[in-house]
């Protein structure tokens, strides 16, 4: 697939992904004590998604196998495993947990000063290069997120800054993950990595429950939080993680970063749309300032992927 191809894929799954806050928000029900916690709403999601991504999986590997291709030791599928439960485990519970005091238009905007992260976490530690280029693309992305949530409400109850704490917990971990993924994905493929990190959270998950929760206490949730999860697992869970490990893959953690800058403007139109919440003038430019700075940086990257594929291809053209 070309890199165009990939850079489609990141921004459909930084869409999808945006769809989590609305659902979480929906399951927790408005006002007072959340009617589901953090953890058991995360169990019933990897419940829903287990079955998933067992059955990819083992085609994967079967598919691996018929091909000749070397399938991973032990050392590299454990590495997989915790890879994911650093991802989608630690870093969705501390973002589970953060929406129960912030509003999911505040928690998106913590949430995406992840590419951040990845660009100085992989200078420090990944032997990335921090660009002018990416520097000026997030700046503008930043100021059109900043934008569009100055004026808004941006938090629920009075524990703002333990709210703001955990998401940013979240940010951290989730650069992290990224950046820890790409090597594996290359070694593996997008698919089986995927499904072998995504089986890893689940079971970190699912025993966190099983020690913390009463396994009884799924079976009398009401049906309206029961639907909800199930489409939590399916809309922002199943189907982005295979669309941003297919764009790791192929355009690289930096560039999918940026473009996950486009789910707090997906964020915002399923507030107006779902919740009925106002869409203003001070909207309209945040978000034309956000698709200004992810155009910036997908052009500018892709025009230097294909030079250096040119390079490749004909050595004399450098």
């Amino acid at each position: 697939m070309a890199p165009g191809g990939g850079y489609a894929l990141a921004a459909f799954g930084a869409i999808l992904f945006s769809t989590k806050g609305i659902f979480i928000k929906l399951a927790y029900g408005t006002g007072g004590v959340p009617q589901i916690d953090a953890i058991s709403l995360i169990a019933l999601r990897m419940a829903y998604s287990l079955p998933v991504y067992v059955v990819v999986g083992w085609i994967s590997w079967r598919d691996a196998i018929a091909a000749g291709r070397p399938l991973p030791n032990l050392r590299k599928f454990l590495s997989t495993a915790l890879v994911g439960l650093l991802g989608y485990y630690l870093a969705s519970y501390l973002d589970f947990q953060g929406l129960v005091y912030l509003t999911a238009q505040f928690e998106r905007l913590i949430l995406f000063t992840y590419p951040v992260f990845v660009m100085i976490l992989g200078a420090l530690f990944f032997g990335g290069v921090i660009t002018r280029w990416g520097v000026g693309a997030l700046l503008l992305s930043y100021a059109g997120i900043a934008v569009v949530f100055l004026e808004g409400a941006t938090a629920n109850g009075d524990q703002v800054t333990l709210g703001v704490m955990l998401v940013l917990g979240s940010a951290f971990a989730f650069a992290l993950y990224q950046l820890l993924a790409k090597p594996l994905i290359t070694q593996l493929g997008s698919r089986l990595f995927t499904c072998i990190a995504m089986v890893g959270a689940c079971v970190g998950v699912l025993v966190h429950f099983i020690v913390t929760n009463n396994v009884g206490d799924l079976f009398e949730l009401p049906p309206r939080i029961v639907v909800i999860a199930a489409l939590l697992a399916v809309f922002a869970t199943v189907l982005p993680s295979f669309m941003l490990s297919a764009a790791l893959d192929r355009v690289g953690p930096q560039a999918v970063s940026v473009l996950g800058t486009l789910s707090p403007v997906a964020t915002i139109a399923m507030a107006v749309a779902v919740i009925g919440e106002p869409f203003t003038l001070t909207d309209a430019l945040g978000t034309a300032l956000v698709v200004a700075g992810v155009g910036l940086y997908t052009w500018h990257d892709a025009r230097q992927k294909a030079k250096a594929r040119a390079v490749i291809v004909d050595p004399e053209q450098a």
